[in-house]
C-alpha cells in the first residue's frame, strides 16, 4: 500500500492542492533541529477514581450517572484507564516511545472539590505531584492543560460558562495550579478546544452539559471563556512568569473547510465563513491585529438577529478595552486538528439549518466525501491537504506565530495491527513538513493519544491509542500497537520514513528514558 492517503489526494486534485502527496515514495524526510514530539491525554478520559480521595463530581460524572446510555456504549469514566493508580505505567510508556513531552490535563474538582480556592485537596495535589515528578525523573517535560471539559458540576448549576462570574472562578483555579506546580511545569494550556465546550455543550447535545440552547448560549460561553483564558494568561504574565519562566497558550480545535468549487465566489466565501465561525471565533480575538470576534461572525449574526426580531445581536460584542485585554494572550498557537470538510453556499443553504443556531448563522452547508474514509471508523476522515492548508492560513493570517500541534490522531475499532492509523500519521506529518518547508514556524507535534481512553459520547467504542487498553481486565493492561513502534522510530530518528517496517515483538526503553 503506498499509503491510501495518496489515492485520497488523487481524487481531490480539483478541490485543493495536495501538498502531502509530494512526500510519498520519496527519500526519508528529517524534522527540523529542536523539533519536539509528544503524546496527549485528558483527566476525565484516563484517570478514573471519579470519587476517590475527596474528588467531587464534574459535569461528565453528573451526566454519565444521570443518564448512562447517553454514551454510545452506556459507559463512563469512573475507572477509565485507572491512571490515578497506574501513573507509573503511563510514564513507562512515555519512556518506551522516547517522547520529549507529555500533554495531560488536571481535574479542577480533584484539586478544588468545592470549586473554589477555600479548600485545596491534599490528595489531588499529591497525585499530580507524583505524576509530574515521575515524568521529570526521566527527562519528560510535562505540558499541562488546566481545563479539558470537566467543569465542576457545582459551577454548572450556577450557569457554567454562561455566567460571567466564571471568569473569576476560573482565574482562582489557574492561579492555584500555577502556584502548586509552576516550579516544574513550563508549558501551560488554559483551555482545550473552546468551540467544542461552547457549541457542543451549550448550543447542542453532543457534549456535556448538553444544554441545547442554540444561537445564544454558545456565544455567551465563547466570550466568557475567552475572557477567562485572557485573565489566566495575564495572571501568569504578571505574577509568575518572572520567577517560573514558562509559557501559556490556548489549544484550538480546527476543522479545515475547503470550498466545494474554488471557482465559485459563493463557495469560497462559505468556506471562509465556516473557518471563521469554527476556529477563527477563538483565534481572531487572540492572534489578529484588530481583536474581537471575526468580522464574518459579527456581520452574519447581527443581520440574522435583526431579521429574527431580537433587540440586539445574539453575539455579545467585546468592548475596545476587552479586545485589548484578550489580544496577544498567547505565547504560541496551540492547534488540534483531525479532518476537513467541503463547504458551499447557494439557495438551498438558506433555511437548511434550524434557526436561530450556530449553523444557521453561517448560512453554509458542509460535508465529507466517502473516499476520504479509510478503515472501519467513521470518526476521522483522512484529508492531509487540509492540515497543510490550515497551517498555511495561520502563517499568513496571524504573522506566522509559533505553532504547537497539540492533538492529531486517528480512531480505529481496536486491534494491534493498525495500519490505517500509521497511514494517517505519516500523511499528516508529511503535510506538516510541507508547511514547515514553506516557512510555517511549527515547533512540536502531539499524537492523540498515548493510549485508548474514554472518548466522550463514543465511550470506549472508538480507539485512538498508540497503546491498546484492555477494559475487560481490572488491571487495565496497556499493549503497544504497531503504530506505537512506528511513532517510536519517528521520535528516535527525527525522520519520517514511509518504508520503515518495525519489529513489533518487544517494546524496549531506549537509554536516556
Amino acid at each position: 500500500m503506498l499509503w491510501k492517503g495518496f489515492l485520497v489526494c488523487a481524487a481531490l486534485l480539483a478541490l485543493a492542492e495536495c501538498k502531502a502527496a509530494r512526500s510519498v515514495g520519496h527519500e526519508p524526510r528529517k524534522f527540523p533541529d529542536g523539533f519536539l514530539f509528544g503524546t496527549a491525554t485528558a483527566s476525565y478520559q484516563i484517570e478514573g477514581a471519579w470519587d476517590k480521595d475527596g474528588k467531587s463530581p464534574n459535569i461528565w460524572d453528573h451526566m454519565t450517572h444521570s443518564d448512562p446510555c447517553l454514551i454510545k456504549d452506556c459507559s463512563n469514566g469512573d475507572v477509565a484507564d485507572d491512571s490515578y493508580h497506574l501513573y507509573k505505567r503511563d510514564v513507562e510508556m512515555m519512556r518506551e516511545l522516547g517522547i520529549d513531552y507529555y500533554r495531560f490535563s488536571m481535574s479542577w474538582t480533584r484539586l478544588m472539590p468545592t470549586s473554589f480556592s477555600d479548600y485545596i485537596n491534599p490528595a489531588g495535589v499529591e497525585f499530580y505531584n507524583n505524576y509530574i515528578n515521575e515524568m521529570m525523573k526521566y527527562n519528560i517535560t510535562p505540558m499541562v492543560t488546566l481545563y479539558h471539559w470537566d467543569l465542576p458540576q457545582k459551577l454548572q448549576e450556577m450557569g457554567g460558562w454562561t455566567n460571567p462570574n466564571i471568569v473569576d472562578w476560573y482565574a482562582d483555579y489557574a492561579r492555584t495550579v500555577y502556584s502548586l506546580f509552576g516550579d516544574r511545569v513550563k508549558f501551560w494550556i488554559t483551555m482545550n478546544e473552546p468551540n467544542i465546550v461552547c457549541y457542543n455543550g451549550y448550543g447542542d447535545t453532543s457534549m456535556a452539559p448538553r444544554l441545547n440552547l442554540k444561537g445564544v448560549a454558545e456565544y455567551l460561553c465563547a466570550k466568557n471563556l475567552l475572557m477567562a483564558h485572557a485573565k489566566a494568561w495575564h495572571i501568569y504574565d504578571e505574577e509568575f512568569r518572572s520567577t517560573q519562566g514558562g509559557t501559556v497558550s490556548i489549544t484550538l480545535s480546527s476543522t479545515w473547510f475547503e470550498p466545494e468549487d474554488k471557482n465559485n465566489e459563493d463557495h469560497v466565501q462559505a468556506a471562509e465563513d465556516s473557518n471563521q465561525f469554527d476556529w477563527g471565533q477563538y483565534a481572531h480575538p487572540i492572534f489578529s491585529e484588530s481583536g474581537g470576534f471575526p468580522p464574518e461572525m459579527v456581520k452574519n449574526i447581527g443581520a440574522k438577529s435583526a431579521a429574527q426580531g431580537f433587540a440586539r445581536s445574539r453575539l455579545p460584542e467585546f468592548t475596545e478595552e476587552e479586545k485589548a485585554y484578550v489580544r496577544g494572550t498567547s505565547d504560541y498557537f496551540g492547534l488540534n486538528h483531525y479532518s476537513s470538510k467541503l463547504a458551499y453556499r447557494n439557495e438551498s443553504a438558506y433555511g437548511y439549518h434550524e434557526a436561530p443556531s450556530f449553523f444557521d448563522d453561517t448560512d453554509t452547508v458542509s460535508y465529507n466525501l466517502e473516499e476520504w474514509k479509510i478503515g472501519e471508523s467513521d470518526f476521522v476522515k483522512v484529508t492531509p491537504w487540509g492540515f497543510y492548508n490550515i497551517l498555511t492560513k495561520i502563517r499568513k493570517d496571524y504573522n506566522n506565530p509559533s505553532v504547537y500541534i497539540t492533538e492529531n490522531g486517528f480512531a480505529t475499532l481496536g486491534g494491534l495491527e493498525d495500519e490505517d492509523r500509521i497511514t494517517y500519521y505519516r500523511s499528516y506529518l508529511a503535510a506538516m513538513l510541507d508547511a514547515i518547508d514553506e516557512g510555517s514556524d511549527i515547533k512540536a507535534y502531539t499524537a492523540w493519544s498515548i493510549m485508548d481512553n474514554f472518548e466522550w459520547m463514543q465511550g470506549y467504542t472508538e480507539r485512538f491509542g498508540l497503546y491498546e487498553v484492555d477494559y475487560s481486565d481490572p488491571a487495565r493492561p496497556r499493549t503497544p500497537r504497531k503504530s506505537a513502534f512506528v511513532y517510536k522510530e519517528i521520535v528516535r530518528t527525527r525522520t519520517l520514513d514511509f518504508d520503515y517496517e518495525p519489529d513489533t515483538t518487544v517494546m524496549t526503553i531506549d537509554e536516556g528514558h
